[in-house]
């Protein structure tokens, strides 16, 4: 897609690259993040009102480290370089970049002295930012002035005397730079003459255009609905394109939370008026999973079947249907890719019931790949959907398969859906589901000792598992007051049979994943 005001963004390997693009939409102007292996015939092509280059972990002077090509420099199109950014700039313009001589981590002032990046800042005055870099830039290039200073870092930041090059060693888009939201506006309105263009609305009429250019006036679309939030709002841009010649798919494969089908066939029927078919494959799936603990296996085999009972049900729609609709986002599509430019590595498969292989002979209709979740909420809001549905917490697409550590059974199942129902129950009750990304109870392959009734119980466990995240990528432990925690474990230990005792997940994600499996 044509962005005619889009940013690009290089990373390098930062943890913090996708921040920077959460930053540049929240200013709205679109951008994507691309590995430094995009030459410059690419980027030309690709035509970009700015690029951005992010930090990363290396040293610019290290053997085999991501760099960009000299071209770069002289294309006329603004860049801006972050830390490791800043110093790839520094030695492809001829600067020298050593290491420091004291390491930098964490707040710091900066002083400035002037420069486009910093239009509104007083002059001689310092505002906190945040550094996390060894190595520094020691000599600026030639051409090139400093536009900012510290003690640790006197050259913090600089900019070229006459080409739109900027740099600075610290992180204007974490939070810890308090004003690092103006510096980076400067660069996209003040620098590049960004249009702050990237709306939901703009959104919206936009891929309702692409999406009727591309079925055309009489074909049909599927869409394999999962009832998570990807998959509703895909299918209900989708819908408002070709209205009912777009047929929803609900797979039941028994693996879903208590009323959860229920759920999704009121709000898709009553509220959308989608043409809605539900399969109940529970027994398959079940099947399927009989003796196996694995979690690759499990996600493998719900896959396989997820496939061909779509398969199946597919060809009762019509010969007519031409189009695939999937929930993919934007994670899903740079996480495909190194910072080397090479493959990532695979952490766990990653199978979402309302995506499917390219193998089906269906052209694939993606209309959510270039958003972040938040930006599907926002989209979803624009379109209508309730909130209860806008406003979910994410479902994996194996369901509560992968929530249950060991074989899945029926017994196991019910279990888990008992405890689970009890969680969310409270949290809403409490007035917190709208602080957490992510909510869910675990059962955990192991029993306990315990005592009820003066009796001796050997039973089973229920972790919680609750997160804060703006996309998933990273993520923290929510801290619960502790009355509502000992409410939760209360209430599951006493309602569901066959547990007694409950434990809260306090891992934050990295090292740990969200989801257990």
């Amino acid at each position: 897609m044509t962005h005619p005001d889009g940013i690009l963004i290089v990373d390098f390997g930062s943890q913090f690259t996708q921040l920077i693009a959460r930053r540049v939409r929240e200013q709205h102007v679109y951008c994507e993040i691309h590995p430094p292996s995009r030459n410059v015939a690419w980027i030309r092509d690709w035509k970009p009102k700015g690029v951005i280059l992010s930090g990363g972990p290396n040293s610019v002077y290290g053997e085999g480290v991501p760099t960009a090509q000299p071209e770069l420099l002289t294309m006329g199109v603004p860049v801006l370089g972050l830390c490791y950014g800043m110093q790839v700039l520094a030695q492809l313009a001829g600067g020298r970049v050593v290491p420091a001589a004291r390491r930098e981590y964490g707040r710091a002032d900066v002083r400035i002295e002037g420069g486009k990046l910093f239009k509104g800042f007083t002059t001689g005055a310092t505002t906190p930012v945040w550094m996390s870099h060894g190595d520094h830039v020691d000599e600026a290039p030639s051409e090139w002035h400093v536009t900012a200073s510290s003690e640790n870092s006197p050259i913090a930041a600089i900019e070229h005397d006459r080409l739109p090059l900027h740099a600075v060693q610290f992180h204007p888009e974490v939070a810890h730079t308090p004003r690092g939201g103006e510096m980076l506006a400067n660069f996209l309105f003040e620098i590049c003459g960004c249009t702050p263009s990237w709306t939901p609305e703009h959104f919206i009429q936009t891929e309702l255009a692409k999406i009727n250019a591309m079925v055309g006036p009489e074909r049909r679309v599927i869409c394999g609905l999962s009832g998570g939030v990807d998959s509703a709002v895909a299918a209900a841009l989708v819908h408002r394109a070709v209205g009912d010649r777009l047929t929803c798919i609900f797979v039941d494969h028994g693996l879903l939370r208590l009323g959860e089908r229920h759920q999704v066939e009121h709000t898709f029927r009553r509220n959308l008026g989608i043409d809605l078919r539900t399969v109940d494959a529970s027994n398959e799936f079940l099947a399927d999973l009989a003796g196996v603990s694995d979690p690759e296996v499990k996600r493998k085999r719900i896959g396989h079947r997820f496939i061909d009972v779509f398969a199946s049900e597919a060809q009762k729609v019509g010969d007519d249907v031409g189009f695939l609709v999937q929930g993919t986002l934007y994670p899903d599509v740079i996480e495909s890719f190194s910072p080397t430019g090479g493959p990532s590595v695979t952490i766990k498969t990653h199978h979402n019931v309302g995506g499917l292989p390219a193998e089906l002979p269906f052209t694939l209709i993606e209309p959510l790949r270039e958003l972040f979740k938040d930006e599907v909420r926002q989209i979803g809001r624009e379109l209508g959907l309730p909130e209860e549905m806008v406003g979910r917490h994410p479902f994996p697409g194996p369901g509560l398969a992968i929530r249950i550590l060991g074989e899945v059974t029926r017994p196991q199942l019910e279990l888990l859906r008992a405890a689970d129902a009890i969680y969310l129950e409270e949290i809403h009750a409490a007035g917190l589901y709208d602080q957490i990304w992510q909510a869910f109870a675990v059962l955990l392959p192991i029993r306990s000792v315990g005592v009820m009734g003066d009796g001796r119980t050997y039973d089973q466990v229920i972790g919680l598992r609750a997160v804060t995240s703006k996309d998933g990528m990273t993520a923290d432990w929510f801290p619960f007051p502790a009355e509502v925690l000992a409410l939760i474990s209360n209430r599951i230990a006493n309602e569901v049979a066959g547990v007694n005792r409950v434990v809260y997940d306090v891992s934050s994600k990295p090292p740990a994943t969200i989801e257990w499996e």
